[in-house]
């Protein structure tokens, strides 16, 4: 799957939880490590577990992709999910104001989200 493809997506899943604030950063010109940073935050530790099990159980069944690397989920202030060219941070609203991701990687663009098409309304029908 495209790299830019999967940050959106992973967008989408933690916005499907009321994820707070997402971001999607393309860091493609800045890193060798990755393409996309996708950042979320979450109000409370049972938030953050429900956005990061909503990311990896939609990658997992619907994509047949798994992280290859996850840190976090003792704490439960800050978890991360490597998907290779998509790195995914759910943070907690204070965790992410103190390393402020953002702010350290100020020269990435920003993704804008994909804009949601509104449901065609169906023809009225001819008696």
């Amino acid at each position: 799957m495209e790299s830019k493809k999967l940050a959106q997506l992973c967008r989408d899943f933690a916005d499907n939880k009321k994820a707070e604030n997402l971001t999607v950063l393309d860091v493609r010109k800045l890193s060798s490590v990755t393409d996309y940073f996708v950042i979320a935050t979450g109000t409370s530790q049972p938030h953050l577990r429900a956005i990061v099990e909503e990311i990896h159980s939609k990658l997992r069944d619907e994509h047949d992709l798994r992280p290859s690397r996850t840190d976090g989920m003792a704490s439960g202030a800050w978890v991360v999910l490597d998907y290779f060219d998509v790195i995914i941070h759910v943070m907690h609203t204070e965790t992410r104001k103190r390393y402020d991701l953002e702010g350290l990687w100020g020269d990435a663009r920003p993704l804008k989200p994909a804009k949601k098409t509104a449901p065609r309304k169906k023809a009225a029908a001819k008696n």
